[in-house]
């Protein structure tokens, strides 16, 4: 699935610092190309990055030979502030999303406006925990299993896998399954057309939801029968990765550092989060579960597992699962970290990948 990576690095310790679309620290923010009529002014104290500590508090470049009646001041488009002449503003960010902001000041004077804009990042005040965890059990899983989603459904594993194609040139197959987490056998399972690339997938209220990579439809199954009740498209043209469910609404993943909050009766947008860490905006996520009312998730082609606060998106825990793929058959086709089950009564996570060979059990430990 996908093209390549663009984040993670060298230890734990330096996850989502290094590279990437956010990664490179600057002194000074990155103003959005001018408009035609080029601005005859910039913004005084403003940096690249904040936190939820602290408070926006600029005003723009004096203007010499020019008179200024007043000044709007927007954030993503909304109005903030309204100023005479070029008195500062203060504003705190503790009510934005995580992520870019898009600063706007509209200049009036001498009968006419001008407008010019500034991008910044918003982000959590407090780096992410790193945990370490012990192996419980190992058990087998299907090598050609190539694996998008994975829960817990009773004792057994609901696992959805897509048709990538590995480097040997052998194609998976497209499918949703109940896997007896033990033995690694399918229960029950059914195929997908070759054209479907199957993605993330998770129950709620008796029925399986699963999405497709780029057919921009979600996939609604009875979760007892596995027959196709519906399919829903997405609320806009986009990719499908991960999908979990907090009980009531679906989150689902695209890629990007977005997590949509979704009705799951049409798969309209209630809501959105944008994950990031106290060091850069995050991207790439991929498949997730709802444990305890934080979304754990993995990354593309990282072996990392994330732990993100739902309500704000700032990733509050880390931990390098690298050591589990070193313990798989190596093989060709042997691809990335991507299926996370929680099973409630062992307290315990269940983490395999596409074609691996086996499923671990883990413990989290503080």
């Amino acid at each position: 699935m996908k093209t390549t990576s663009s984040l993670f690095l060298l230890t734990v310790a330096s996850l989502f610092i290094g590279c990437g679309e956010n990664g490179k620290k600057t002194t000074s923010p990155s103003p959005d190309s001018l408009p035609k009529n080029n601005p005859s002014f910039g913004f005084e104290g403003i940096k690249q990055d904040y936190t939820t500590n602290e408070e926006l508090s600029f005003q723009i470049t004096n203007t010499p030979n020019v008179k200024i009646d007043s000044i709007l001041y927007y954030i993503n488009d909304y109005p903030i502030a309204k100023v005479t002449e070029n008195n500062k503003v203060t504003y705190r960010l503790s009510g934005e999303k995580f992520g870019k902001q898009i600063i706007k000041a509209v200049v009036f004077h001498t009968g006419k406006s001008e407008e010019n804009t500034v991008n910044i990042d918003y982000l959590p005040s407090n780096p992410p925990r790193i945990l370490k965890y012990r192996i419980v059990n190992t058990y087998p899983h299907d090598i050609k299993a190539f694996t998008q989603g994975l829960e817990f459904f009773g004792e057994d594993l609901m696992e959805s896998t897509g048709n990538g194609v590995g480097l040997s040139g052998n194609k998976g197959k497209s499918s949703i399954r109940i896997v007896n987490p033990t033995t690694g056998q399918p229960i029950k399972k059914i195929e997908l057309a070759d054209s479907i690339f199957g993605e993330g997938a998770t129950i709620l209220n008796g029925k399986l939801y699963q999405l497709t990579y780029k057919s921009n439809l979600a996939y609604v199954y009875d979760m007892t029968t596995l027959k196709t009740i519906k399919t829903l498209p997405y609320f806009k043209n986009m990719e499908g990765w991960g999908l979990t469910s907090d009980g009531k609404n679906l989150y689902m993943s695209d890629g990007s550092e977005n997590i949509y909050v979704l009705n799951p009766n049409d798969f309209s947008k209630i809501d959105y989060i944008r994950v990031a860490t106290n060091e850069k905006i995050v991207n790439q996520i991929n498949e997730m579960e709802w444990v305890k009312g934080k979304i754990y998730a993995n990354f593309f082609m990282e072996d990392v597992m994330g732990i993100i606060d739902p309500k704000t998106g700032a990733i509050e825990g880390l931990v390098d699962l690298s050591k589990l793929r070193e313990n798989v058959t190596q093989h060709v086709d042997l691809d990335v970290l991507n299926g996370i089950a929680y099973n409630k009564k062992s307290n315990t996570f269940f983490l395999t990948g596409k074609n691996w060979d086996k499923i671990f059990e883990i413990q989290l430990l503080d």
